[in-house]
């Protein structure tokens, strides 16, 4: 795993602010993807398998890991939320909101526990052929992360096509404004996760987010999502 501080935050961070999700360089192998993705067919590593047709969410499967998690997956996480903590700070200060974030990612899911938030939230996903999803917002109770990355583990036009990583934002008093992405073989994208701010007539409004994925056009394609809050 390649050194998640190494990334040019500078830039991550204003991508973030300016378009609601920003693209790292590659911070995992195609060794360690591989790894990853193949942990999917290890039902004893989760807690649970969702079918996303049976709940309407659109087709496909992914499935909640189970504590403790693959080290990588931990590492990920802690690795991130220290980078991502200001971005959440600085939104929350421009939109008038508390910032509950503690200065580290086990105070913060400590205080999800005792909330009731207790069921872990990092996921594996697999679609396969015609499988998509839809627009959502990955909200598990009333303590939220603004942020969480998604890590494609699969290489777009080789061991897949379509798929793409969709973004859409409603804009205040404006149309919505969508943004798709192909998400390169161990590279992240930072995305928001519930509303971010923007600039209005009036100051800084919350513009809510929501995200899905594309149609999968042939293939298979897993990807990695760490969420920052665990779920009730």
């Amino acid at each position: 795993m390649r050194s998640v501080s190494s990334a040019d935050w500078t830039v991550l961070v204003d991508e973030v602010n300016t378009y609601g999700c920003a693209l790292t360089p590659q911070i995992l192998t195609a060794s360690e993807c591989g790894k990853i993705a193949a942990l999917y067919d290890d039902v004893s590593r989760f807690r649970s398998t969702i079918d996303m047709a049976r709940y309407r969410f659109g087709s496909g499967q992914y499935r909640y890991f189970s504590s403790p998690f693959p080290s990588v997956v931990s590492e990920l996480r802690q690795a991130f939320y220290p980078h991502l903590l200001p971005i959440a700070r600085d939104w929350a200060a421009k939109l008038g909101q508390p910032a509950p974030w503690p200065d580290t990612l086990d105070a913060w899911l400590d205080m999800c526990h005792r909330a009731g938030q207790v069921k872990p939230t990092p996921i594996l996903l697999r679609y396969k052929q015609g499988d998509w999803n839809a627009l959502h917002r990955d909200l598990y109770g009333d303590l939220v992360f603004p942020l969480q990355v998604v890590i494609g583990l699969n290489v777009p036009g080789v061991d897949h096509s379509g798929g793409e990583f969709m973004l859409v934002e409603q804009r205040p008093r404006a149309q919505s404004r969508g943004m798709a992405t192909l998400l390169p073989q161990g590279h992240g994208l930072i995305f928001t996760t519930r509303d971010r701010p923007v600039r209005s007539a009036r100051g800084w409004s919350a513009s809510p987010v929501r995200h899905g994925v594309s149609v999968v056009r042939s293939g298979i394609r897993h990807t990695l999502g760490l969420v920052f809050h665990d779920a009730a």
